[in-house]
């Protein structure tokens, strides 16, 4: 008896479980939904390119044979990296590194001043001074990035939540934690100013507002002052962000771009909107009560009105259970294709790389895209499959009589072999976004 009620209850839930699945299917296989996210791709992240080769004679040269192979992406495709040499052994340490190289073009380096600085004036900055779990030193961060070619951003200047800060700052005297914070700012700015292209400036403002009893007390202009300090210590062409949780932002959006407003009011420098993405509840985006596609569009045309690149800073989906794996490879892909179809974002961020490697209780979730050993999981595989295949153009051609090809590529670093009258050469050539064509002439000498 008890054998048969096991087998009917795995039948029951197993059985609702693919009913669960056809639901999220039906709602991200809408061929409107796909049609939609399709077309704002190839209309947003491509564009039309001409490269024009000339010949010794300063000639073009025609039917020469123009190889295009895309390098990298301008678009930032981008992990934490807090994990950076922290794992139990080198071979996983490797495993890590080869992982997050394939992937990725940018890496958020962390900040969290309680573990940056914990004896006062004494911040851990320089390689090998912090051993603390998922906080490497940031010039050891720093270092490796410049190694790979990956862009670094940096988490978060101002993240005043308690369990985040120093035992020594002034948690209740706002105007002698300013003092702080302006130091604290200023020595961050003096060592990495033009190190970091982009910076996410204050980190979850709503959640503060609501959780005084959570925060050092700060004046009410709190986050005008932030992005103030920032505007005035670091170089004129350094990225200034606001970062928002995953219901904050999605739930709350007249709430989160009146922060937005107040800033750009009062003519104080902010240069796009971080959104959280953060997901424990699986089952529920499954059963498509949770972010299904047409409600994400509507949050992001919404945000887009304020006119600002839109950057996804940090996202979990769960890996956890029987075929949970597959299914957050599923939910990954979906939510990739849609983000990078959104006109004004401009970069997608995953958190966790490795299973594992999250913050304490997180690790339940299981929302890496590669398992403990760092192997790919079938998300990583997925995210394998877009950016590096999918969505990067190579192809061959041969120019016309006027010595030029064209095409239509993926925003991005492209190398350019030219094969002609018994010549070959290699060159590089960027397609940008936002010019009409992007031309470039060639010279076979």
């Amino acid at each position: 008896m008890r054998t048969q009620l096991i087998i009917c209850l795995l039948l029951f839930f197993t059985g609702r479980t693919i009913a669960q699945e056809a639901i999220y299917d039906q709602l991200w296989n809408d061929p409107k939904v796909n049609e939609r996210i399709e077309n704002d791709i190839e209309k947003y992240r491509k564009g039309n390119a001409i490269i024009e080769i000339i010949g010794k004679d300063k000639k073009p040269v025609s039917n020469a044979e123009v190889t295009i192979r895309q390098e990298s992406h301008e678009f930032l495709f981008g992990c934490n990296l807090f994990a950076l040499g922290q794992l139990k052994t080198p071979e996983l340490n490797q495993k890590y590194e080869t992982s997050f190289i394939n992937l990725f073009n940018s890496a958020t380096v962390p900040f969290y001043w309680g573990d940056l600085e914990p004896q006062q004036g004494k911040p851990k900055f320089k390689e090998g001074s912090s051993t603390v779990w998922r906080r490497p030193s940031p010039d050891q961060l720093v270092k490796w990035c410049r190694e790979h070619n990956i862009m670094p951003k940096g988490h978060a200047l101002m993240y005043a939540k308690n369990m985040f800060m120093p035992d020594w700052t002034e948690q209740n005297n706002p105007e002698a934690f300013l003092r702080q914070g302006h130091k604290h700012i200023a020595g961050i700015a003096k060592r990495y100013g033009g190190t970091f292209p982009i910076w996410d400036v204050a980190n979850e403002e709503i959640p503060r507002i609501r959780h005084l009893d959570q925060w050092h007390k700060v004046p009410d202009d709190y986050l005008e002052w932030c992005f103030r300090e920032a505007e005035s210590l670091f170089p004129k062409n350094v990225k200034m962000l606001y970062n928002d949780g995953t219901e904050e932002v999605h739930k709350n959006i007249s709430e989160y771009t009146a922060l937005f407003t107040r800033l750009i009011n009062q003519k104080i420098k902010v240069d796009g909107m971080g959104i959280q993405f953060h997901i424990y509840n699986r089952p529920a985006m499954i059963e498509g009560k949770l972010y299904p596609p047409n409600e994400l569009f509507s949050v992001y045309d919404q945000l887009s009105e304020m006119k600002l690149p839109l950057y996804i800073t940090e996202i979990t989906i769960p890996g956890k259970d029987e075929n949970g794996a597959a299914l957050q490879g599923k939910i990954v892909e979906n939510l990739y294709r849609l983000w990078f179809s959104t006109p004004y974002m401009a970069g997608i961020t995953w958190w966790n790389l490795g299973d594992g490697t999250a913050f304490e209780e997180e690790n339940k979730a299981m929302g890496g895209l590669i398992d403990e050993e760092m192997n790919p999981k079938p998300a990583y595989q997925a995210l394998d499959k877009l950016i590096n295949h999918e969505w990067k153009t190579n192809g061959v051609f041969n120019t016309n009589s006027n010595g030029k090809v064209s095409f239509r590529g993926f925003h991005g670093k492209y190398k350019v072999c030219v094969s002609a009258n018994g010549i070959s050469k290699e060159f590089s050539f960027d397609l940008k976004k936002g010019e009409k064509i992007n031309t470039a002439t060639f010279h076979l000498k």
